[in-house]
């Protein structure tokens, strides 16, 4: 975990309180309509000048957060100027905490990673390759608290039903024994998918309204961001932010501990 950044005029972390966001940023490529997959799609294998604007915009809105997780970010490769983009994001925003996954490295043509960027200094951090094609990754976090850990597992699943089935398989068995718990990130399916029915079958989870669109961010339908949460966590507030710098629109999550849990180390 790297942690040489200085806290940029961000407020202190309250110690019952955490305020979650998950977001696809698309390494920085600002998505308006479907035909730009097309038509923009040079954008997904060489720099341009509007890459980094829109990274900054996105800081801009990462700065109301304590917890960060973000999918389909580019670690440094030529696309992305060769800019660690989750290290960008932490120093734009003021988190003195930040970790990349890189889940597929295509050498100085693409760097895949997810990103998690805190307030909260984690106690642990673990990367797991989840099953199915290589590329696909999740990061766990543990948090110490005044009992029992909080765990936060940040993930981005695969296009696939089948792997996606076993990949939700493999998370609830590893994160099976926290009493306090949120997954969160892109999981590439919906509430009424036979795979996250089965995650919600087989954890004690509460997730956030089905209503709650996120893709395509300029006309949303479809629920493919989730954060949810153990019964331990009071959510206090949920909704998708319109915020459309991606192809997805973030996620957000307000959780409490319980009455009498704090966190361990609040920054």
């Amino acid at each position: 975990m790297q942690r040489q950044i200085e806290r940029h005029g961000v407020g202190k972390t309250d110690a019952h309180r955490l305020r979650l966001l998950s977001y696809n940023i698309q390494t920085g490529v600002d998505t308006r309509r479907y035909r730009e997959y097309v038509t923009h799609s040079w954008k997904h294998l060489l720099p341009h000048r509007d890459r980094l604007a829109n990274l900054n915009r996105i800081a801009r809105l990462l700065k109301d957060f304590d917890l960060v997780g973000l999918q389909e970010v580019d670690s440094g490769s030529l696309r992305s100027g060769f800019l660690d983009q989750t290290e960008y994001l932490a120093q734009q925003a003021g988190f003195p905490y930040w970790y990349k996954q890189i889940n597929r490295s295509l050498g100085k043509l693409a760097q895949h990673s997810n990103g998690v960027l805190s307030r909260v200094h984690p106690s642990t951090i673990v990367e797991h390759r989840l099953p199915g094609l290589p590329g696909r990754g999740a990061m766990l976090m543990e948090f110490a608290t005044s009992e029992k850990p909080l765990g936060v597992c940040i993930m981005h699943l695969a296009l696939g039903r089948r792997a996606r089935l076993r990949q939700f398989s493999y998370i609830s068995e590893l994160v099976s024994h926290y009493s306090h718990l949120i997954l969160m990130g892109d999981f590439n399916c919906g509430c009424g998918s036979q795979e996250f029915r089965f995650l919600m079958d087989n954890t004690d989870l509460q997730g956030t309204s089905c209503d709650l669109k996120t893709f395509p961010s300029w006309r949303p339908n479809r629920k493919l961001d989730h954060i949810l949460a153990s019964p331990s966590l009071r959510v206090a507030k949920a909704e998708v932010l319109d915020y459309a710098h991606s192809d997805h629109l973030p996620i957000s999550l307000e959780i409490e501990l319980p009455a009498n849990v704090r966190l361990a180390k609040a920054a």
